[in-house]
This record gives structure tokens, sequence and C-alpha cells, in this order.
């Protein structure tokens, strides 16, 4: 007995029982059975598959619904009365349409404004509250407050504002006497800069936001390394933040070009949009729920709009992301 129980090989002494190989073949068995049930699946897809269709209906057939529209001539009643007619639609607005050419401008002067005004202010207060001053987190929420109201409570809250006869502006300069008014909303020289002081007072709160989530994300080693440089604030600033916050600049240019085109809440409640505040927007939305209700003419003025869009937004991403794949 000695004898054979010196004989067996380390492999062989090594050996599990049979019990404990059957067990370990169940164990593997068991790791490899679903781990979904016909519940979890019917459940993840419902999650997955609704929002994705109500996407693709909502958004994608919607705009290719109205890039197909924009040459044809439709008043809404019926598909039947839908008329293919080309380009015409395009070529009345660049020719005959009055309003066309200084809403296209006056998108662009509101996109100026937006980025040199309420960008750089945002960008101040986001560097000032990166300091840890006393009652921060008061500020932020002082500042971010118009961004959660909606445009229209905005445009509202402005027109008590603007009030040529118990509006605050007014009443402080002493202009709100019988023939000393200024009507702020009513002038054509004045109203659309005055809807753009209101736009850019949401605006400003939204660019501190952005900026901040991007100071929060710089390396707190390049300041220490700046200042052991001999780097002033300014310095550290400009040569080593700045420079950081490429990705951040890159979303609040493209969120920036967004607001300035799909400006319309604010203008539609201050003066619907006419006498000097024309925008694309306003004329979409007159031509295809107005009275006249030409959705093929509306659609027209929809796909210019989104030309502008991605032929500003396009070409600068593009740029933006071969710059960061080259470094």
């Amino acid at each position: 007995m000695s004898t054979e129980t010196s004989t067996q090989t380390p492999e062989a002494a090594a050996a599990p029982p049979p019990g404990g190989a059957r067990t370990g073949t169940r164990r593997v068995r068991r790791g490899h059975r679903r781990l979904l049930t016909h519940r979890d699946r019917l459940t993840l897809g419902l999650m997955a598959g609704v929002p994705t269709v109500l996407h693709v209906a909502l958004v994608w057939v919607t705009a290719l619904a109205s890039v197909a529209l924009a040459f044809t001539t439709w008043d809404g009643i019926g598909f039947d009365s839908i008329k293919w007619v080309g380009l015409e639609n395009f070529k009345e607005l660049f020719s005959n349409n009055p309003q066309f050419w200084p809403a296209v401008q006056h998108n662009v002067v509101w996109f100026v404004v937006l980025i040199l005004i309420p960008t750089p202010l945002g960008l101040f207060l986001a560097v000032q509250l990166d300091k840890r001053i006393r009652f921060s987190r008061v500020y932020q929420t002082a500042f971010f407050l118009p961004v959660v109201v909606s445009f229209a409570v905005v445009g509202f809250v402005w027109q008590l504002v603007y009030n040529p006869d118990t509006g605050l502006i007014n009443s402080l300069i002493g202009a709100n006497k019988p023939g000393h008014y200024i009507d702020w909303i009513g002038d054509p020289n004045l109203n659309l800069w005055a809807v753009l002081i209101a736009a850019s007072w949401r605006h400003t709160g939204y660019m501190m936001i952005l900026y901040l989530a991007g100071l929060k994300g710089v390396d707190p080693s390049l300041r220490e390394a700046s200042a052991l440089d001999g780097a002033n604030e300014w310095q550290t600033f400009k040569n080593v933040i700045f420079p950081t916050l490429r990705p951040t600049n890159t979303i609040v240019l493209v969120v920036t070009i967004i607001e300035s085109l799909r400006a319309f809440d604010l203008v539609f409640v201050f003066n619907g949009g006419a006498h000097g505040t024309e925008l694309l927007s306003i004329l979409v939305t007159n031509n295809i729920i107005g009275e006249s209700s030409r959705i093929g003419y509306g659609s027209a003025i929809a796909v210019v709009l989104l030309l502008i869009s991605l032929g500003v937004i396009i070409p600068y991403l593009v740029s933006t992301f071969r710059k960061e794949r080259r470094s």
C-alpha cells in the first residue's frame, strides 16, 4: 500500500475528486448562462427604441420633409394640393421678399453682439468665480437664473423694463413724461438693440457656466508652474489657462451660432418680429402658420436657415478636430 501511494504522480495527487469536477463544470456552465431575461430585453428595447423612434420621427423625418416641401407650393389643406414648383420659392425669396435680407442682417448682428459682449463677460465672471471667493455659489445662482427662465418670461420681464410710461429705464433717465417718451420697443432704430440687451443678459449666464466648467478641468499644476516662473495673473491666464480652453471655446462658438440663428421667442414676445426686428425664424413662422399659410415658401426659408447654420458650424468643427489630431 505504501509503495502504490508513493508512486502516484503529482498531477494525479492534485487532480480534484469526481464530485469536485462536476461542481466546477456546473459553475462554469452557470457562468455562461444568459444574464438578461426576456423581460429585461424587452425593457431595454423599449428604453432605447422609443426615444430613437421619436427622435427620427420628430427631427429627421420633419427636417427631410421640410427640405422636400421647399420645392413645392402647399396651403396645408390636403396632400392633393401639393404642387412641385422647383426653385421658384427660392427665386422669390432672394428677389421679391423685402424682409429677407434685413432678417439675414439682423441674425448676423445678433451673432456678432452675442460673441463680442456676453461671451467675454461670461468668461470674466467664470474666472472670478473660479477663484473660490466668498458666496460664489450665490453668485453662480444669481447669474445663471436667467438661463433657467424661458425666453418668453425674459421677454415679459424686459417689456416691463422698457415700458415708455412706467418702465425702469425711462423712469431713471426722466423720459417717462409726455413729449419725452422713448419707445424702446416700437422705434425701429432702437428695438433691435433693446432686444439684444435682453438676450445678452440671458446669454452671459450661459457662457459663465460653460467657461466655469472648462476652468474646473484645468490642471492645477499648470498654474503652479506658471507662478514659479514668475508670471502674473494675466500672463498665466493668457499663456497657460486660455489655450487649454480650446474645447470649451468650440462649444461656446457653436452654442452662440445656434442661439443667434434660432432666436425667436424673445423677439416674438417683444413685438412679433416687426418694425426693425425681422429674423429668419420669424419669417418661417409667419409664412407657415400665418394667415397666408404658404408652407412651401416657409420651408424654403427654413432650408436657407439650415444651410447657413451648417455652412458656419461644419467647417469650423472640421478644422478644430484636425488641429486636435495633429497636436
